[in-house]
């Protein structure tokens, strides 16, 4: 059985990034990654700005100094002040040529238009020169930076509205099992209402991904074949929900064998998710992923976003993994690696009750994975363990 380094490893070494690019509106961009770095068309700031409420000065040997005017955020005006002067300004606000430092408004005292200082100014303080965080010319973003709200307002502050990025994965969703139920119909005995699907669809979107067909497929091998068929010829990413297990009603592993999708690994040594498939038709990547809904999204977490990462070359491909020291000590008595819910609270991890495969309640309060190797047996309070940090964890 394949351990997680190796099917992780199997995983990166499958994975070829696309070429294909298209340009987008800056408003649709978030979870898209960057084709090529984004070159600034101007200086930031592209003026003298003030960095706080206070007076502009043109410093000379006295603390005294006469007030002669304001500039607010937006004023176009430049004063000019001759030595001993000083400006009334705002944070944001264009620095008159004229002068030299800004002092705070709390380290003067003002009566009418006289200004004395409580402290003395040095040149240059508190003015953010031109370019200084940005130069024109520089490159702000790098190729395979993915786009996040952060990089989205520092692109709308360049004044840029459109972006090259890699085109865009089409993912197919196969949900599959006879005892499934949309919500909002009337349970029957046996049955259950079907949730793995939009877990899945909310994460692809969350990595950019738009273009998501979902297909239901019955108990039975003719209709897994045929829909499965169809989602290979049309997608790049088909990812398969329950019946990769070796019951008798589980079609999936047999109609990936009928389609001649070449298996790249089976069954994965770690708990949750252990019959996780991995494999590949042409330029098409499938996933079929154990039917319980947290092995699902634990299987998503650790390779399919991965994957996608991977294909649309990202800077940093897969989730971000640290060290954390863990609240209480852990017993690993399953032979296998784990990935347990857990919660970063006050630089430690803490593993949170409800672990089981079925189950989601851990998963809703959780945002990091604490990953324990299959070798490990113990972890004690205190000791580091590596924790893989979920997005939007609450």
């Amino acid at each position: 059985m394949n351990s997680v380094e190796h099917a992780i490893q199997i995983v990166r070494d499958s994975v070829k990034s696309f070429s294909g690019t298209e340009v987008i509106s800056l408003k649709n961009a978030i979870g898209r990654t960057l084709s090529k770095g984004v070159a600034s068309p101007l200086n930031l700031p592209s003026f003298r700005q003030s960095a706080m409420d206070g007076y502009a000065l043109n410093l000379h040997d006295s603390d005294s100094y006469e007030v002669i005017g304001e500039v607010k955020a937006g004023d176009p005006i430049d004063i000019t002040l001759k030595p001993g002067q000083a400006s009334r300004i705002f944070t944001g606000a264009r620095v008159p040529n004229s002068a030299n430092s800004i002092v705070i408004q709390e380290k003067v005292s003002r009566e009418g238009d006289q200004l004395k200082l409580e402290a003395e100014p040095k040149t240059g303080d508190f003015i953010r020169n031109i370019g200084e965080q940005i130069a024109k010319g520089s490159i702000p973003l790098d190729k395979g930076h993915t786009i996040n709200p952060s990089s989205l307002g520092l692109l709308k502050s360049l004044g840029i509205q459109e972006v090259e990025v890699v085109k865009n994965m089409k993912a197919a969703i196969i949900v599959t099992g006879n005892e499934l139920v949309e919500s909002g119909q009337t349970l029957k005995e046996g049955q259950i209402y079907e949730s793995n699907s939009a877990v899945i669809e909310a994460a692809l979107k969350s990595k950019g991904i738009q273009e998501i067909n979902k297909i239901t497929v019955r108990d039975n091998l003719e209709d897994t074949i045929s829909k499965l068929r169809t989602a290979l010829d049309e997608n790049n990413l088909v990812l398969l929900s329950g019946g990769i297990s070796v019951g008798e009603y589980d079609f999936v592993g047999q109609a990936l064998k009928a389609l001649e999708v070449e298996e790249l690994f089976y069954k994965v040594l770690q708990k949750p998710g252990k019959p996780l498939f991995f494999g590949k038709r042409g330029g098409t990547y499938v996933f079929a992923l154990p039917g319980n809904p947290a092995s699902t999204l634990t299987c998503f977490y650790v390779y399919v976003n991965l994957l996608i990462d991977l294909f649309k070359s990202a800077e940093h491909p897969g989730l971000l993994r640290v060290k954390f020291p863990i609240a209480q000590d852990y017993e690993n008595k399953f032979g296998r690696a784990l990935f347990l819910k857990a919660r970063v609270n006050n630089n430690s991890v803490e593993i949170l009750d409800h672990q089981a495969s079925s189950t989601m309640i851990s998963f809703a309060k959780a945002n990091a994975l604490v990953y324990i190797p299959a070798e490990v047996t113990e972890v004690l309070a205190g000791d580091l363990v590596e924790t893989i940090i979920l997005p939007y964890g609450s």
